[in-house]
Parts: C-alpha cells; structure tokens; sequence
C-alpha cells in the first residue's frame, strides 16, 4: 500500500485501445500507470503522447498468459515491491466489427483466462479491481424501458454474436464468485455504446464512417433501418466514470455506465453533414453480426452510487471526433486492415 507522499500504480489492461488508452492518460494526474495490451486489436499510437512520461509503462503481453511482474524492470522502477498495486482496471478484449468472427475465440479467453491471470494478480498485490463489462449483458433490445442493473438479461447462448456477449456474463458471475470466495474488491462498469478519438476507423463503427465517407463525398451508411436508435457516451465520460467507480468504497454493485439521451442514427449522419458542411446521403445496409440496437440505459443508481453523470454534448463530441480523424485519417489508414 502506497504512503501518503507516494503516488499509487494501477494496472490498464488492454491501455493501448480505445477507452483504455484515455482512461490511461487520465489516470496519469495522480498515479503511476501500467498499460498492458497485446496490440492485436489496439495500437500503440493511441498511446505514443504518453511514452515518455516518466509514471507511464508499457508492457506488451497478452493477458491470457500469467504475468509475474517481480520479473520485469517496472517492478524496481515503480517500487512494487513496497507499494503494490492500488488497483486493475480491465478492458483488454480483442475487438474489430469487421473482422468480428476472427476475434471470437480471443475474445472468450479474455475474458475467461484473461479474467483469471488478472485475478491472480488483485489477490497478489490486494489490488481493486474495476471491469468494463457491456451493455450486452442485458440482451438485445426487447422495449422502451431503460434497462435497470437488477433487470435479467435474455441473450442466446448459441447465436453469432454470443462470443462477445456471453463471455462479458461470464466474466461478470467469475469476478463476483472470487469476490464472495476470495474477498477480492471488484468493481463492475456495464458501458453501454461509447464513441470519440481513438474509436478504431477503417472498421465499419458507424460514427466513424459517417466522419470519412463525408469528407469522401461518399454516402453515409448505416448498417440498419431509418429506426436504428441508441444512446451515446462520450469516451471522457465513460473514463470519468471508471475511475469514480474506483474510488467509492467497496461493495457497489454492476453500474450502468451510459449516455442517458437516445439518437437515431439517421439524426446523427445529418449532425455530421451539418458540422463538417456536406451533403452526402444517407444509404442504409444489412445489418452487421456485430452492430445491433442496445437497450436504454437507466443511470439513476451511477448518480447515487458513485455521483456520476455524463456532460459530453452530442455536437461537441462529434466536432472532436472530426478533428481527430482529420488529423489521423492517413497515418491509420490501414489501421485494423
């Protein structure tokens, strides 16, 4: 355990992604910060800003393998030996749109074997630890009604799609089973549909592509009916509210972690248009194995439990989501590829 004149380490799991790697560069105001990825689905230039930093690591490996970090540079570095890991935030899941089914058995280690490795270490170093589960876990998309953490999913075990959506359930029962067992602090974070930079491109996310093909002149394309809808969560809120979630005192359950304002998508293309000053048309496409409407979240019990609530307006998000794939469109061109 970390005195009081020394910064505390965390572990990121998965740091060099999307949400993980600015979850990262947050942590990084008031605590030493190990980025743990594999690189499979991720890049390392979601993380290059933060290389030389003299409180940053990173160490690539692949968290369905064990890790001993007493062997490593950073263990001496950081003094772990003295003050330990304060907490493990876990988001390191193997993730592309396009490429879903190629993902799918990495996806079910991460989060079965990955799980485990990561638990091994919480009970090494009595580290907290803080999950990125889904909004998934509630199944598809049956009603209005925003979706409660006591609500019960319905999902199908067996569908195409069952990889990403039962392996966050599954890792959800096995974090909560050590924690009962092993009194292991496991915090569970239920993100629901997130956007931003850093959000892959070249990977048919939908925002995007909405941002690319306007400035293509290409039609935008959603991968859906003119009905498709969904909530919408800033990557700086979803990050915010991690690391409250961290910080409440133990024995807050799963948090529904989302945008509380829902968006047809069509709406969000013409917001695009209007930001970028396009006129590209709207096409709508099959829908895709991996993208498909989520439920509602209700964020009542995030507001009480850890004082959280997302402050990212629609149209400043995607003004920042345009700056950033005009600043890196080419350098990833084949990012994912």
């Amino acid at each position: 355990m970390a005195d009081s004149t020394q910064k505390r380490t965390v572990i990121v799991l998965g740091g060099a992604g999307f949400i993980g790697s600015h979850l990262c560069e947050s942590l990084l105001d008031d605590a030493r910060v190990i980025c743990i990825d594999n690189l499979s689905s991720s890049t390392s230039a979601n993380i290059e800003q933060l290389l030389a930093h003299p409180d940053f690591v990173f160490i690539k490996h692949d968290i369905t393998e064990p890790l001993d970090l007493s062997t490593l540079p950073v263990y001496e570095r950081f003094k772990m030996s003295v003050h330990g890991v304060s907490e493990i935030y876990h988001l390191a899941c193997p993730m592309s749109v396009r490429n879903f089914r190629a993902m799918r058995v990495p996806i079910l280690d991460a989060h079965s074997v990955g799980i485990k490795n990561m638990l091994m270490l919480a009970m090494q170093y009595k580290a907290k630890v803080i999950f990125a589960s889904s909004s998934t876990v509630y199944g598809q998309r049956y009603s209005d009604v925003a979706v409660k953490e006591s609500d019960v999913g319905i999902t199908n075990h067996l569908q195409s799609r069952a990889a990403y959506d039962e392996s966050k359930r599954f890792a959800e029962t096995m974090l909560t089973i050590y924690a009962d067992t092993f009194g292991v602090d496991v915090r569970i974070a239920r993100l629901f549909r997130t956007y931003g930079p850093r959000l892959k491109m070249f990977d048919d996310q939908m925002i995007t592509e909405f941002v690319l093909s306007a400035m293509d002149g290409e039609p935008m394309k959603i991968y859906g009916t003119e009905n498709f809808r969904t909530s919408l969560l800033y990557v700086t809120d979803a990050v915010s509210a991690l690391i409250k979630l961290a910080k409440v005192p133990a024995g807050v359950g799963p948090v529904n972690i989302g945008g509380d304002e829902e968006f047809y998508m069509k709406d969000v293309a013409a917001r695009v248009n209007k930001l970028l000053g396009t006129t590209v048309p709207i096409l709508y496409e099959q829908p895709l194995e991996f993208l498909s409407e989520h439920p509602m979240p209700d964020i009542t019990y995030a507001k009480e439990a850890i004082g959280w609530m997302p402050l990212m307006r629609l149209d400043n998000g995607l003004q920042r989501m345009i700056d950033y794939v005009t600043a890196n469109r080419h350098r990833l061109a084949y990012e994912g590829g």
